[in-house]
């Protein structure tokens, strides 16, 4: 009677092992083989872009081969292809002139451009060339006047802006003129700034502007920002590891926050470089966030896109440079919002057509106002699916070619290219193929360059007709024959009912490709469910270049799921996320996981972890705090824990303004007491997308509850570099493989 304890301890012992037999040694060699810095390597002819030739008849287009970088012509009119030029030749020549040696097939050149199929123009290095691809003589060009980010050419180059002391001037000939007198650090003009600049405050760097103005085709007129800064605050990172010495280094940078509202504001003002005269536009002061420059619909008619704080209203306005005065020409509001990530317009000089998508009856469609009166013409597009793109607008004939989803059978994200009449007739399929298109129209209207793939079909490069979407000539096909005899398999798409039970959601299942359906595997759901976007991948390239492949051969089974909130669907279940980012998706994910279990056995629900960068980090702790009978380990990088703490424009847009109390609701901060799964955060200490302070203050709410929990900070690191740090990813797979596969993980595994 005494052995029975210990047998039925050697049973569960034995079975623990038979169930997650891998996360072993062996199988972080292999999830290391399908890292994307590897993988590339092993897949050829992919990335094909068209560079299309004078009017359109004839393209080039370089891709990597097996040879190296080839680089070829297309010639559609005569069905042929052959390549650009002799590369043997081409290296030999440019070899004798850099005095450098070159290999045939990693010839680097940029800026091509093509003349009369007989001569090459190319920026090799510094040397900017030309080659006649008869003689192969090869003559150097004069390198184009440069110009600085505080510097704005005019169109008949005679003319150059640009700012100094927050000031604006003007360089006219040889003779420099001041336009303002007035500015300073407060207010300022055209001292725009990079999303991307962040300034050394401990060395006092001197801020980067980029100059932001707009001239008018007849280079007469120019429109200037004028920046309101006496209210601008700041985000600040600490820099550990700063280039030089031992002392830490404070970086700032210019970045309102949702809810702010002291905050960098612009108006604008025009100047008349003829007669000297300064116009004052009527434009209000608005967010810098919220604006989209000008365009010139003539020489004294400029129009502009602008936003309002909490994105529920959006106008096309017209200024009169010569007065000032301006005036709506389409306004737009929703009691949600009106989605700048969706939103696709189009004004031509010489039409009085203005092109403009909306969501307004429900899905994301084309519509046509007048431009002059602002009256509504017509409604294009009309149907149950999303305009995705809008491709190009042939005026002369009246016709539009966009992409859009779910108007043909099979998954409803795949897009597909259509042509229709402005009258709304006429809608025609191009690209028929059961895919994910993505088209580029030649010039002259004649032909489409198609790019289609599926998580489980290679790209496949085409010309068809842009008349009848006829495929006129096969270009590439993906060469993956070197991942096939790696292993590589297909993830699986699948379908399943979301919370409702009655919507379909969509999503892909990533196993090791050792899987064996006896053996048992806990489930990673790998997410993301900021709305302006889906997780799961549609095309051949996003299935196999990721994080997940890798996570399934440590020996889980990776999930993706696109919940009701997410992207590219009806704006009814966009608008499911509305104030209420806290949903993460999450009813759709647990179901969708479980009703999978019940299909597929080998999925161990008992053990199911989460994992996720950005809005994703924000998931996976938020999934931690709200779901913790599901949810046992979760690994969140780069989280915006709560959504005050790393920008305005993207928590406005999807939770309002102004930030009441269901930020608070919906903050990790506030949800800290609840934690119960194992946690492991991840930063770069140099993120000015995701403010590292996100991840600081989450783990001291997580102090302050006394919980568990463990945090990297990764010196000097920013958004991007943090989600591809090695050592990140690496500690990512032990924290699966210890906490959710209940092993010790392979002692300081080192990803090369």
């Amino acid at each position: 009677m005494t052995r029975t304890p210990y047998i039925l301890i050697f049973v569960l012992i034995f079975s623990t092992c038979r169930l997650f037999a891998q996360g072993e040694l062996k199988d972080y060699q292999e999830a290391e083989k399908w890292l994307w810095n590897n993988i590339e390597s092993k897949i050829y002819k992919s990335n094909i872009y068209p560079n299309w030739i004078g009017k359109g008849d004839s393209l080039w287009y370089s891709t990597k081969t097996r040879k190296g970088t080839e680089y070829f012509l297309v010639d559609i009119k005569n069905k042929k292809q052959q390549e650009l030029f002799d590369h043997q030749k081409m290296s030999e020549i440019l070899s004798s002139y850099t005095g450098k040696e070159l290999k045939s097939y990693g010839l680097k050149l940029k800026s091509i451009k093509l003349k009369n199929q007989k001569e090459l123009d190319f920026r090799l290095d510094t040397f900017l060339l030309s080659v006649d691809l008869v003689s192969y003589n090869v003559s150097k060009r004069d390198q184009p006047k440069k110009y600085t980010n505080q510097e704005l050419v005019s169109p008949n180059k005679k003319k150059v802006a640009f700012i100094k002391d927050y000031n604006l001037f003007l360089k006219d000939g040889n003779e420099e003129k001041q336009l303002t007198n007035d500015g300073n650090e407060e207010l300022s003009y055209g001292t725009s700034i990079s999303w991307y600049f962040v300034r050394n405050e401990s060395k006092n760097q001197k801020m980067e502007y980029e100059i932001d103005a707009y001239w008018s085709p007849d280079s007469r007129y120019l429109i200037c920002a004028k920046y309101n800064r006496k209210h601008t605050q700041k985000l600040f990172m600490y820099q550990s590891k700063p280039k030089d010495g031992f002392r830490a280094e404070v970086y700032s940078y210019e970045r309102p926050i949702a809810g702010d509202k002291d905050l960098t504001r612009v108006s604008y003002v025009i100047f008349d470089t003829e007669t000297g005269k300064t116009i004052d536009c009527d434009l209000p002061e608005n967010a810098t966030f919220l604006e989209y420059g000008f365009q010139w619909k003539s020489n004294t008619k400029a129009y502009t896109l602008r936003y309002y704080r909490g994105y529920q209203k959006r106008e096309l306005i017209e200024v009169d440079v010569e007065s000032g005065t301006s005036r709506p020409i389409v306004s737009e509001v929703a009691d949600t919002y009106v989605d700048p990530n969706m939103h696709i317009y189009k004004v031509n000089k010489d039409a009085d057509d203005v092109i403009w998508s909306s969501e307004k009856d429900g899905w994301h469609h084309i519509y046509r106002y007048d431009y002059a009166s602002g009256e509504f013409k017509n409604q294009i597009t009309k149907g149950e699916f999303v305009v995705r793109e809008i491709c190009k607008v042939d005026y002369k004939k009246k016709k539009i070619y966009f992409r859009a989803n779910g108007n043909e059978k099979g998954d409803p994200y795949y897009t597909y290219l259509y042509s229709i009449n402005f009258d709304g007739s006429g809608m025609k399929l191009l690209s028929p193929e059961n895919a994910y298109h993505t088209c580029k129209i030649s010039p002259n209207g004649k032909y489409v360059f198609d790019n289609y793939s599926r998580i489980d079909l290679p790209d496949q490069f085409v010309v068809r007709s842009a008349k009848n979407g006829k495929t006129i000539m096969d270009v590439a096909k993906t060469d993956i024959d070197d991942i096939l005899k790696m292993g590589w398999k297909a993830p699986e798409m699948y379908k399943v009912k979301g919370r409702d039970n009655e919507t379909d959601i969509y999503g892909v299942i990533y196993r090791p490709f050792n899987f064996d359906a006896s053996k048992s595997y806990p489930v990673i759901d790998g997410t993301y469910s900021g709305p302006q976007t889906i997780r799961t991948p549609k095309t051949f390239r996003g299935g196999l270049v990721n994080m997940d492949v890798p996570m399934a051969q440590i020996g889980f089974v990776v999930v993706t799921v696109d919940g009701l909130g997410s992207a590219f669907r009806s704006k009814k279940f966009h608008d499911v996320s509305y104030k209420n980012l806290g949903d993460i998706g999450a009813p759709d994910h647990i179901k969708a996981i479980k009703d999978l279990a019940k299909k597929y056995p080998y999925m161990d629900t008992n053990n199911v972890g989460i994992y996720g960068h950005s809005a994703g980090g924000y998931d996976a702790t938020h999934a931690l705090l709200t779901h913790p009978d599901f949810y046992k380990v979760g690994v969140s990088s780069a989280g915006n824990h709560d959504h005050r703490s790393a920008k305005a424009w993207w928590p406005e847009l999807y939770m309002g303004f102004p930030a009441e109390k269901h930020y608070d609701e919906q903050s990790n901060f506030f949800l800290a007491d609840q934690l119960e799964g194992k946690l492991l955060m991840v930063h770069g200490n140099m993120d000015n997308n995701v403010n590292p302070a996100a991840s600081i203050r989450m783990a001291d709410e997580l102090i302050k509850a006394n919980k568990d929990f463990e945090l990297i900070l990764l010196p000097g690191k920013d958004h991007g570099t943090c989600y591809y740090d090695k050592y990140f990813i690496r500690k990512r797979w032990d924290f699966f493989v210890n906490y959710l596969m209940h092993k010790q993980a392979p002692k300081e595994f080192k990803i090369n």
